[in-house]
């Protein structure tokens, strides 16, 4: 039997804090709107709505995606809502982006080519470039792509959100009523869809994303792709320090497993452009190498565009 990733029982986003789902917003969550709505909260609303439109996701299913009520994405979708940063992070990974790129002043994907602004035009270090992070769970993908993409003032995408977008489902529900095949179908048009659109920016991909050939062929060909490397240990350790417990739960044999999956697909993430050692690094050396990764990667897009 082939070893197996550590099982994702939801979607990030929707892990402890997800379980409020329906939930009515707490009363230091709404702002005095009585003389306006501060300009900050303006410009997440219109951040916001602008990205629930893109992934045709109705309130209702960004709530459920979110852990959050309905009540309090209009509310906050209307400037009126003074949410904290832990829940704009959970409303972003259920749109497939971040916190940091809703607030940002850089484009959300899908809005340069609606608007006919060549990749690559908007604020931001990495030009036209994707960046793609590969790497079994607790690689660190989220933690560094999402710091490398707010110093950048690029988006920051999860690859697994937007599936679970598309999908209108987490991920449990996804795999548990559709199986694998379904979710990999969906993975596959999810990265033609930013291809398609040139997208720029950090995008963390799936820990299985590369035993897929084709679809790691075409990740290869439209990003650049680095690999987030850390020792086994460093990925259990990561993981539960997240508060998930699960790698462990019922599974006497579950390191081992990690380790056998480890140097199963060891040889597919060599075959990345760049590989980062986030154990030897660390957590700042790490962030900083992949933004002079990006950095660099937009500086030779800039010069191949006519």
């Amino acid at each position: 039997m082939p070893p197996r990733e550590p099982s994702r029982q939801t979607t990030r986003g929707q892990t402890g804090r997800g379980a409020r789902a329906g939930r009515a917003p707490e009363a230091e969550d709404v702002a005095d709107v009585e003389r306006g709505a501060p300009p900050i909260l303006e410009h997440l609303a219109g951040r916001l709505r602008q990205r629930r439109q893109e992934l045709a996701l109705t309130l209702r299913e960004l709530a459920e995606l979110a852990g959050v009520s309905e009540r309090f994405l209009v509310l906050l979708e209307s400037g009126r809502a003074n949410v904290s940063v832990v829940r704009l992070e959970d409303i972003g990974r259920a749109l497939g982006t971040s916190a940091a790129a809703l607030l940002s002043a850089g484009e959300l994907v899908g809005d340069e080519a609606s608007r006919g602004v060549a990749p690559g035009e908007a604020e931001g270090g990495s030009g036209g470039a994707l960046v793609a992070l590969l790497g079994l769970r607790g690689a660190g993908k989220t933690t560094i792509g999402g710091r490398a993409a707010a110093r950048l003032g690029v988006p920051f995408l999860e690859l697994d959100g937007l599936v679970a977008s598309r999908a209108g489902m987490s991920l449990a529900a996804l795999f548990e009523i559709h199986g694998n095949a379904y979710y990999r179908r969906l993975e596959r048009e999810e990265l033609a869809r930013l291809a398609d659109a040139r997208a720029h920016g950090i995008v963390a991909t799936g820990g299985g994303l590369v035993t897929d050939p084709a679809t790691f062929e075409r990740l290869r060909r439209c990003a650049v792709t680095v690999w987030l490397r850390a020792k086994p240990e460093d990925h259990w350790r990561r993981v539960v320090e997240q508060g998930d417990a699960r790698p462990m739960a019922n599974r006497a044999d579950a390191m081992k497993e990690l380790r056998a999956l480890f140097q199963a697909r060891r040889a597919l993430y060599e075959q990345a452009d760049f590989v980062v050692d986030t154990s030897a690094l660390g957590l700042d050396r790490s962030v900083d190498r992949v933004v002079k990764i990006a950095r660099e990667a937009g500086r030779r897009d800039a010069t191949r565009s006519p």
